[in-house]
């Protein structure tokens, strides 16, 4: 049953009861969770708590590259969650997503602000060979596709218009297609960038691009860039390059989550054109990633991190977001994000800038805690492997039980259970905040091309889609058989 909610900071929007739940009552939690006010524990008080706890590692570098949905590691950290939970941390930039991957999986790092594909290809014996866990999810939506200002302005008279005169949301990718066809009569592709592979940021850019009509490529065996059959080129940039990538011409558009999109506004050299929760719905975007073996060893130090991170999200999405001026505030340090404070709030306060005069209430747009953002869902994990399956990543068909166990072996919903419990148990959480769950989603928003996802029909719904591998096809060196 869907319940239509009152105006909370973000705007007006819908939620489940469950989510109302949420909602109303993040600013009981904060009872609990207020410590993060106080003065962070000193070394010696941390240590002293972790000892107490029994916490086998108290000492934790943990990686992330530099985008806004890192604000759960960073709040737990500045507002002190990390250290009442008796942890040392210290955050590490990361270079890209292939260097932070590589130091989970080596050890260099206790864990890290993983993309959810990074993990699941892992599950799925297609990415890194170190088994990979995610007890935690960082955040949902937060992402939107950028195209440069000489595209845009092709494409921009044929934009219907909305009564407001501005142009009417969403926009379909099929206003693209004149814009590809004539690259390729004059020889050129057409080319847009995104952050890896296993991204979310691929697969709803390939999602958006589909459900307009443009084929974005498989991936074969000897394609590994996924360029084969494509109308559209899609390529792998850092998340901080995107900007000064699509400024040099090297690429006519791309996929990214946030700072990176508003970058692209405030030096005015691209258009936002759309929002991740308006291309596939809701969908799950990073994740806390580490080894299974990390967590196997030291069970004490993975639940009170996700207590701290538990709490961070917490206060992020307290009474309707009053936070998130001061998350940009740790957000904009050189250490962290390291972009203006007014790029980051363009994004972070319920609303998103699409263009100079044209800023508009995006409710769903990056959530921490509210509608469960936060809860390892198995059903957000089906949808990836769905689509790394109608993209030729995982070449042949599988049956829905290989989803479902993919999803179970990666996705660990019980640590996160068990970590909430300990936090009600304490007094630092109200137990209405955690709401039981079967694993499984309810997605209410509505995807562009209007498929609707059923986590518990995969196979299906992977070869649903009128672009895209179909039931019993596979890839080979030689093509999609």
């Amino acid at each position: 049953m869907m319940n239509t909610v009152r105006s909370f900071g973000f705007g007006t929007l819908k939620m489940h009861r469950r989510g109302m739940v949420v909602a109303l009552l993040a600013s009981v939690a904060l009872a609990g969770c207020g410590k993060g006010s106080a003065p962070a524990p000193g070394g010696g008080e941390v240590a002293k708590i972790a000892a107490e706890k029994g916490i086998e590692k108290s000492n934790l570098k943990l990686g992330f590259i530099k985008l806004t949905d890192i604000a759960p590691l960073v709040v737990a950290k500045e507002k002190g969650f990390f250290a009442d939970e008796g942890l040392n941390v210290t955050l590490e930039p990361q270079a890209n997503w292939k260097v932070l991957l590589d130091g989970v999986g080596s050890g260099q790092l206790d864990g890290a602000h993983m993309l959810a594909g990074q993990v699941l290809a892992a599950g799925a014996g297609i990415g890194a060979k170190t088994k990979l866990i995610a007890p935690f999810s960082l955040d949902i939506n937060g992402k939107g596709v950028t195209i440069s200002n000489q595209v845009y302005d092709l494409i921009a008279p044929t934009l219907p218009k909305g009564p407001d005169g501005k142009v009417a949301h969403p926009v379909s990718a099929a206003a693209l297609k004149p814009v590809v066809a004539s690259f390729k009569a004059q020889g050129k592709p057409f080319k847009m960038g995104m952050v890896f592979p296993v991204s979310t940021h691929n697969y709803v850019l390939r999602y958006w691009l589909a459900a307009g009509g443009l084929n974005p490529g498989y991936y074969l065996p000897g394609d590994t860039a996924g360029v084969t059959g494509a109308d559209v080129q899609l390529s792998v940039t850092p998340p901080p390059q995107m900007p000064a990538t699509l400024e040099a011409g090297t690429i006519n558009g791309y996929s990214v989550g946030e700072p990176w999109n508003q970058a692209a506004v405030a030096k005015k050299i691209g258009v936002p054109i759309i929002v991740d929760p308006d291309i596939a719905g809701t969908t799950g975007d990073k994740v806390f990633g580490l080894t299974d073996a990390f967590a196997q060893k030291n069970p004490k130090t993975v639940q009170a991190l996700i207590r701290a991170l538990i709490r961070a999200s917490i206060w992020l999405d307290a009474d309707g977001g009053k936070n998130r001026p001061e998350a940009v505030k740790l957000l904009a340090s050189p250490k962290y994000v390291g972009a203006d404070e007014k790029v980051l709030m363009a994004s972070m306060t319920g609303k998103f800038t699409f263009g100079e005069g044209d800023t508009r209430d995006t409710p769903e747009f990056n959530l921490f805690f509210d509608q469960q953002a936060s809860y390892p869902f198995y059903s957000d994990a089906i949808w990836f492997l769905t689509q790394m399956r109608r993209w030729g990543q995982i070449a042949e068909a599988k049956p829905d039980q290989w989803y479902l166990d993919t999803a179970k072996a990666v996705y660990r919903p019980d640590l996160y259970d068990a970590a909430a419990k300990s936090l009600v148990a304490d007094g630092k959480a109200d137990a209405a905040l955690f709401p039981a769950s079967d694993g499984f989603r309810v997605y209410a928003r509505k995807a562009i091309d209007g498929v609707a996802f059923d986590a518990h029909k995969p196979a299906a719904y992977a070869a649903s889609f009128s672009i895209g591998l179909k039931d019993g096809q596979t890839v080979t060196p030689a093509g999609v058989k």
